[in-house]
């Protein structure tokens, strides 16, 4: 059966043509394309070192990486009521199944509450134990030293440019990636 998109597939090399489009320049001879590849492999460099100290994290609590960063996203996701899974999962970009897997884990090691929305019986709203809490609360100089060390050259003004060019490219790299998707 042929595939319905097949009259709206793009040309191979579509993406760059469509991207040097949407900037207004056919060539796109003035990108710095090394200078651009070199910062996605800082990206890389990045993600790794974060996944390397989320692991060490992990370790202290007796738990895995994934584990981690789920605690820390409920932990900044919570603001007193729990968080749902569906939450959870766009935070950390994973599958809800996954998530759930995860907190159930967790909530046998006595690090998380799950209960039941008094809205909705269908939604899970999780939150920190007491036990992980604290835990957490023991690490917080340890973690602020880290952060301060990490962000030592950027002020508040810095730091808000970043945060922008950022959500700019993770943005443009979720539409990319639904560019590749429908090239293949």
């Amino acid at each position: 059966m042929p595939d319905r998109r097949d009259g709206l597939k793009q040309q191979p090399g579509a993406i760059v043509a469509a991207a040097a489009a949407e900037r207004g320049d056919a060539s796109g001879a003035h990108r710095d394309y090394g200078l651009s590849h070199q910062i996605i492999w800082d990206f890389v460099s990045i993600s790794n070192n974060l996944e390397d100290m989320r692991r060490s994290w992990a370790k202290l609590f007796g738990i895995s990486g994934s584990q981690w960063l789920i605690l820390m996203a409920i932990n900044d996701l919570d603001h007193g009521n729990g968080v749902s899974v569906s939450d959870v999962s766009q935070k950390v970009h994973a599958v809800s199944t996954f998530v759930t897997t995860q907190t159930k884990i967790l909530e046998r090691l006595g690090l998380l509450n799950r209960v039941s929305s008094t809205t909705d019986a269908r939604v899970v709203l999780m939150s920190l134990s007491d036990r992980a809490r604290e835990r957490i609360d023991e690490l917080m100089p340890r973690w602020e030293a880290l952060h301060t060390f990490i962000f030592r050259d950027f002020d508040h003004e810095a730091l808000r440019d970043v945060k922008d060019k950022l959500e700019t490219l993770k943005r443009r790299t979720k539409t990319a990636i639904q560019r590749v998707s429908d090239e293949i």
